[in-house]
């Protein structure tokens, strides 16, 4: 009963909607763990001491301005010149704009199962062992489809998300960690990622670094042509929980680089261009003090509070959302769905999606 019950909310949840949407693939990206309070406020003054092992001398030169506005931009100029002069951005509270995960972990798996499956399952979800979901994700519904079979595809810096797409489940092609470009048709940029990943230093030891999670997947693009990819980038977390605030501003800057790269790429590919949503988001928050912004979970105050952005031929272009609002992690997953004209249902009731994103 239960086989032929899934099977019917799969037969009906695949009915195509919103064909009217001009969007023929989504992209997903996440900063793990990356706060609010710097993507709309840039770099904070008081914590720029925290920085021990990984110093940047200039890192006020780079980083801080007297207003907040320019602050930001220093901080994430692709974010604020480009995203939100054509996206959309959610999650500044200041302005009313809440963004908040459903789940009461406060970290990363559960953070990552509820933004793929579009809710929160606190009972089998509460820890970041390598145990692989139960739950399916979006991914793994859209790679169901016949229109998408074979071109949905996730990169990450870390390790466990084979684990929370599960790969020998949804047949969805996962890179993560430590992982080399495999197959015989390696591209020269491939060949030389292979050879330099891990014989470099790398202070984040068992993650792999973000660049390299970047390029892989960016080459990957090039010659698959999928049309749903993640990238999740790890970085932004990993520094933070060692206290090194300079290397967690590093390391936001270089991720919004690679956003800006990767969003150039997409205008110069008739396969992309005009025809693709970016939707970005983060895992979980972090504490708001000195010592408890280095920490996730929830035994730290604010940590559920997250954030939300949108740039595609479908959205509307009215940069930070202003005004009370409540939106939450779990609305990611059918909104990814919906953008693609698909009605993404699960065994669990899975967050509505967020039509603003849509112009609705």
């Amino acid at each position: 009963m239960k086989k032929i019950l899934f099977a019917l909310i799969i037969s009906w949840s695949s009915v195509s909607f919103g064909q009217s949407l001009k969007t023929e693939n989504v992209i997903l990206i996440t900063l793990d763990g990356m706060r609010w309070q710097e993507i709309f406020n840039g770099g904070d003054s008081s914590l720029m001491r925290q920085q021990v092992y990984l110093k940047d001398e200039k890192l006020r030169e780079k980083f801080w301005r007297d207003d907040a506005t320019e602050r930001r931009k220093a901080l994430l100029p692709f974010f604020w010149n480009t995203l939100a002069v054509k996206g959309q951005l959610y999650g500044n509270r200041a302005l009313g704009c809440k963004v908040n995960v459903t789940n009461n972990q406060w970290f990363s798996y559960p953070g990552y199962s509820e933004i793929l499956t579009g809710h929160a399952d606190d009972d089998r979800i509460n820890s970041n062992d390598k145990l692989y979901n139960p739950n399916g994700t979006v991914l793994e519904f859209i790679n169901q489809q016949a229109a998408f079979k074979g071109k949905v595809a996730a990169f990450s810096s870390w390790d466990v998300f084979p684990y929370i797409i599960n790969d020998k489940r949804s047949g969805v092609v996962v890179n993560g960690g430590l992982v080399e470009a495999k197959g015989d048709k390696l591209t020269e940029k491939e060949k030389t990622l292979n050879q330099i990943m891990t014989n470099i230093p790398n202070p984040i030891t068992g993650v792999r670094l973000d660049a390299f999670t970047f390029y892989y997947g960016l080459e990957y693009m090039k010659k698959n042509k999928p049309r749903v990819m993640y990238f999740a980038f790890d970085e932004t977390d990993d520094f933070a929980h060692q206290g090194e605030y300079a290397a967690y501003l590093n390391a936001a800057n270089y991720t919004d680089r690679f956003i800006g790269e990767l969003w150039n790429y997409l205008q110069t590919d008739p396969v992309y261009k005009n025809k693709t949503t970016m939707i970005l988001t983060c895992d979980h928050g972090r504490g708001v003090n000195a010592q408890e912004w280095r920490h996730h979970g929830k035994k730290i105050a604010e940590a559920d509070q997250i954030w939300m952005a949108v740039i595609g031929p479908d959205t509307p272009a009215k940069g930070e959302v202003k005004g009370e609002c409540q939106y939450y992690q779990n609305q990611v997953a059918k909104t990814m769905a919906s953008f693609l004209g698909l009605n993404y249902q699960a065994d669990k009731k899975v967050g509505d999606e967020v039509l603003s994103m849509m112009g609705k």
